[in-house]
C-alpha cells in the first residue's frame, strides 16, 4: 500500500466542508437506472441520508424504462443480473425480458423507498463546482448547492441515428429502437432495420413472422451464439423462496462462470478466443441453411471483438422466405424506402434504426465545470477518461458510477455499479475520517492509470481482433477496462487514497 497523502490546504475563501462541519453530506444522485437506485441503498446503509436523486423522465429503470422493442431481453443470466440486496426467487427465464427487468427495477425502488428521494421529470442541465461544494441546475431553473455529486446517468442512453442522406423524407412511421413506437402496428407491413447488432437481432427475430416482408440493412455481421434460454418452474421459485441462500450460490455461480469465460477472452487468451471463434462458426453452419447467406453473416474479425451476441431467434429468421438480409451499402432513404448503392429500391412501411447509442457521452450533455473553470466536455473531447473509472483530476467530490474505462464488456451491470458505489462510499469515510473538504484523484495518479490502461489495450481482442465497434471513441482506442475482471473487483474493494488530493479549504466563514 502506497503511503498516505497527505491533506493539501488550498488558501481559497470557502466554506468548509461536510466533513469537518460534522453533519452529513448533502449528496446529489443524477440519474434513477439501475447505477441510481444501488447508490441509494448502499448510501443509506453505509450512514449517508442526505440523499436527493434527480431523473430526467417520469419512472426509474434508466436503460430498460427507454428500450420496449419487441424480442428485447438481457444477456447476462437473470440471477447475476439482481442488486446483492434484492435478490428475486420470482425470475421466469434463466436470461430475462425486458419488461420484467423493469418491474424488478421499479419494485425494488419501491421496496427499499429509493423512491422518496427522486425528483422526477426533473433534468438536470449543468453542475458548477463552487469549493467545495456543487452548484446543481436543472431545467426547470431550480439551483441548490450539494457536498458531493454522484453521476448515475449510466453508459448508453444517448440514441444516435445514421447519417443517411433523405433520412427525414422518409413519409411512412420511422424511429429508433430505443424509442419504440408502440402506436405502429408493424402486422403485414413491409418493415426495414437497420443495423444488425444485438438490439437488431432481437427485434427481427421477434417481429419476422408477423411482417409481410422484412428487410435487414447489414454493414457488418457480428458474431454470435445461441441464448441457452430456459423457463423456471413454479416449484424452482418456491425452492428459491424457502432457502434463500441458493440464490447466493447461483449469484456467484454465474458471476465467476462469465468472469473467467469473458475474462479471459478478452485479455488475448489465444486458446479461448480460438474455442470461441470455433463454436460461433459451427453454429452459424448449422443455423443458416443457404451457403450464400451463411457467407454473408460470417464476420472477418475474431469473436468478442464487439460484443457478443446471445440470441437464438435471428439466424433461423434470416432463413425466412420474407426475410431479406440486405449487404448492400445505403445510399440514401427517400419517402418511399431505402436505396442502395447497387441502385436497388427497396420499398418500405415502417423504418426502425438499431443504430445504437453515443457511448462517449456518458453524463453529458450535461454541463459541468470543475476547478478553475475546467468544462468537462471540452477536457474529454470525444475521448472520455476517468481515474478507476469513478472520478476526475480537477472534478472534487464528483463520482460516476459505469464511468469511462470501466468494464462493460458482457458483464453485469448491476455487479458493476454495486462495485463502484461501494468504492465512493470508503472514499467519502476517509473523507469523514481525515475531516477533508474534498476529495480528487492527483493528476500525476490519473496519468499513470490512463497509461496503463493504453499500454495494456492492444493486447486485448477489441483492439487485436481486427474490428470496428463502438467500443472505440475518438482516440482509437476502446474505452473499456484491460484487465481481468478480477483486478477491476480488488481495485474498488481497496482504494489507494494516496492517489487522491484530500483537500482542506482555508477557513472561512460558512456560506
Amino acid at each position: 500500500m502506497s503511503a498516505v497523502s497527505p491533506i493539501e490546504t488550498q488558501n481559497v475563501p470557502a466554506a468548509i466542508g461536510w466533513a469537518r462541519e460534522g453533519r452529513q453530506p448533502a449528496i446529489a444522485i443524477v440519474g434513477a437506472g439501475m447505477s441510481g437506485i444501488a447508490a441509494v441503498v448502499k448510501l443509506r446503509r453505509a450512514g449517508y441520508t442526505d440523499l436527493t436523486v434527480y431523473e430526467k423522465a417520469d419512472r426509474v429503470g434508466g436503460t430498460w424504462r427507454e428500450n420496449r422493442y419487441p424480442g428485447l431481453s438481457c444477456d447476462i443470466p437473470s440471477y447475476w443480473y439482481s442488486f446483492t440486496f434484492a435478490p428475486n426467487p420470482d425470475w421466469s427465464h434463466r436470461f430475462s425480458y425486458g419488461p420484467e427487468i423493469q418491474a424488478y427495477m421499479e419494485s425494488t425502488a419501491e421496496r427499499f423507498g429509493v423512491d422518496e428521494v427522486i425528483r422526477f421529470d426533473t433534468p438536470v442541465t449543468e453542475l458548477t463546482y463552487e469549493a467545495p461544494r456543487w452548484r446543481l441546475k436543472t431545467a426547470g431553473g431550480e439551483e441548490r448547492m450539494f457536498d458531493v455529486v454522484i453521476s448515475a446517468t449510466g453508459v448508453l442512453h444517448h440514441p444516435v441515428l445514421p447519417k443517411i442522406e433523405g433520412l427525414e423524407r422518409f413519409a411512412g412511421p420511422a424511429f429508433h429502437s430505443a424509442r419504440w413506437d408502440d402506436s405502429v402496428e408493424l402486422a403485414g407491413k413491409r418493415v426495414g432495420v437497420i443495423g444488425t447488432g444485438s438490439t437488431s437481432c432481437q427485434i427481427v427475430g421477434a417481429i419476422a413472422e408477423q411482417v409481410e416482408h422484412l428487410s435487414v440493412f447489414q454493414r457488418t455481421p457480428h458474431w454470435m451464439v445461441p441464448m441457452p434460454q430456459k423457463a423456471y418452474a413454479r416449484w424452482w421459485k418456491g425452492l428459491l423462496r424457502l432457502f434463500p441462500f441458493l440464490h447466493f450460490l447461483l449469484f456467484n455461480f454465474y458471476y465467476r462462470l462469465m468472469e473467467r469465460g469473458f475474462g479471459k477472452l478478452v485479455i488475448g487468451d489465444r486458446k479461448a478466443q480460438a474455442r470461441l471463434d470455433g463454436f460461433c462458426r459451427k453454429y452459424i453452419d448449422s443455423a443458416i441453411e443457404d451457403p450464400e447467406l451463411r457467407a454473408k453473416v460470417t464476420p472477418d474479425y475474431q469473436a468478442a471483438c464487439k460484443r457478443l451476441i446471445l440470441c437464438s431467434t435471428y439466424y433461423p429468421a434470416l432463413n425466412r422466405d420474407n426475410v431479406s438480409l440486405i449487404t448492400d451499402g445505403i445510399e440514401r432513404i427517400d419517402g418511399t424506402g431505402v436505396v442502395t448503392v447497387d441502385g436497388e429500391h427497396h420499398d418500405l412501411d415502417v423504418l426502425v434504426f438499431a443504430t445504437g447509442f453515443d457511448a462517449a457521452a456518458f453524463v453529458l450533455p450535461t454541463r459541468v465545470t470543475g476547478e478553475d473553470g475546467r468544462d468537462l466536455e471540452q477536457l474529454w473531447d470525444g475521448a472520455p477518461r476517468a481515474h478507476r473509472s469513478v472520478a476526475l483530476p480537477g472534478f472534487p467530490n464528483f463520482w460516476m458510477l459505469e464511468g469511462p474505462t470501466g468494464p462493460v464488456g458482457n458483464l453485469s451491470l448491476i455487479t458493476v455499479s454495486e462495485l463502484e458505489v461501494g468504492y465512493v462510499i470508503k472514499c467519502l469515510d476517509e473523507m469523514r475520517k481525515r475531516g477533508a473538504d474534498a476529495m480528487a484523484p492527483s493528476q500525476e495518479a490519473f496519468e499513470a492509470y490512463n497509461t496503463a490502461i493504453a499500454a495494456a489495450l492492444p493486447q486485448t481482442v477489441w483492439v487485436t481482433g481486427g474490428c470496428d465497434s463502438w467500443y472505440l471513441d475518438k482516440s482509437g482506442l476502446p474505452n473499456l477496462y484491460p484487465f481481468h475482471t478480477r483486478r477491476f473487483r480488488h481495485e474498488m474493494l481497496n482504494p489507494d487514497f494516496s492517489e487522491y488530493r484530500h483537500i482542506k479549504q482555508a477557513d472561512a466563514a460558512t456560506g
